[in-house]
């Protein structure tokens, strides 16, 4: 009698745990998805840039609201004269009420100068128009090539410093 008592208060009490388990659980979900994603970004009629990935999930309704690209983000964006920089990652993300894009895995980023910068991760920050990190770096340019660890420069790559460099590039024009 003792035991069906102690197993029927062990069975109460395993039930009562999963509903108090269930009341505290909430699905980490998104609130949107989209295959296919291609947005042009557009300002005065003119497009500044155009973003395409295959999957798109945007979690609006979480604290943090962000959209992630996890299979990857393919993005050309335009200057004033129409020269392109284009940018492409394995995976990206975007934290609403911030102007950052987190771009990771496999980065490449190249204008039509044939200048290119490859790293494992690198930040976009829209507002400035402008790429950082602090990770290796292996940076192409028509002069030359170089490697280093952290690297910041504008999306035409006009102005770029660079820290912990080494290589060779031919200042003579």
């Amino acid at each position: 009698m003792f035991f069906a008592i102690l197993g029927g208060l062990l069975i109460g009490c395993e039930s009562n745990f999963k509903e108090v388990q269930k009341i505290n659980f909430s699905e980490f979900m998104p609130s949107g998805e989209a295959d296919d994603f291609n947005l042009k970004y557009t300002d005065s009629g003119r497009i500044k840039s155009i973003l395409v990935s295959p999957k798109m999930l945007d979690y609006a309704r979480v604290e943090f609201p962000f959209t992630e690209f996890p299979k990857g983000v393919h993005v050309t964006m335009y200057d004033d004269k129409g020269k392109r920089t284009f940018i492409t990652s394995e995976y990206a993300v975007t934290f609403k009420g911030t102007d950052l894009i987190d771009l990771q895995k496999n980065v490449k980023i190249s204008n039509e100068s044939g200048q290119m910068l490859e790293t494992q991760q690198l930040y976009f920050d829209q507002k400035n128009e402008w790429f950082f990190t602090e990770k290796k770096f292996k940076f192409t340019d028509p002069k030359g090539i170089s490697f280093g660890e952290g690297i910041d420069f504008s999306k035409d790559f006009k102005i770029v410093n660079s820290q912990r460099i080494n290589g060779a590039i031919d200042q003579a024009e």
